[in-house]
């Protein structure tokens, strides 16, 4: 097993890696179910908002000089609006949920437990503050028969159910990328799960 090291930052600090998480965001993304054409400019679009937040969180994963790995959590309350609507219209008290963006690694690191340590991580910083009770995150639905869905797709809901998280398919909201090939970006539905903190 490779010897890998491990970072976090916060906040404004999250600029620092910046380029690393541009580039495994993209990598990885750009396989089924997200099918997503990246672009720096999107990413930038996208990393404002953690910076701009105090309590963002980042854990990275590094093989030698390079980022391999890394999620990221904000409080909901500081996620953009296309994230908060679904719980502002269901009344939820977004001050005291947890978002979780991103968990994503190479497809060379999975397998290690390094999934399990990220949702760790990000509950822990969550926890750190005392004040929240749930933790979110969303995901793409892409509906059950995609033509771009490889026949050996496993979806991640089994492991989210083993970290105690339930999906709430009455909350849904959409975010916009281009596919693979396209663009121009097109809405795609997000459904979202929770858990108590």
């Amino acid at each position: 097993m490779r010897s890998l090291s491990f970072i976090t930052r916060k906040g404004p600090e999250l600029e620092s890696v910046f380029d690393g998480l541009a580039q495994l965001r993209i990598a990885v993304f750009r396989d089924f179910p997200y099918l997503y054409e990246g672009s720096v400019d999107y990413e930038k679009e996208y990393l404002q908002t953690y910076m701009l937040s105090e309590r963002s969180f980042l854990f990275a994963v590094y093989d030698g000089n390079r980022m391999v790995g890394a999620t990221t959590a904000i409080p909901l309350s500081d996620e953009t609006a296309d994230i908060r609507r679904p719980f502002e219209q269901a009344q939820y008290d977004v001050s005291r949920i947890f978002y979780f963006g991103e968990s994503i690694l190479l497809p060379a690191f999975r397998g290690q437990g390094l999934g399990h340590r990220f949702f760790d991580e990000r509950e822990a910083h969550a926890r750190s503050f005392g004040t929240f009770a749930t933790t979110c995150f969303c995901a793409v639905d892409r509906g059950p028969n995609h033509p771009a869905q490889p026949s050996n797709y496993r979806p991640n809901d089994v492991f989210w159910q083993k970290r105690g998280y339930t999906k709430q398919e009455s909350l849904r909201s959409t975010l916009d990328w281009p596919d693979i090939g396209e663009t121009i970006a097109t809405s795609k539905a997000m459904v979202y799960w929770m858990r108590a903190l």
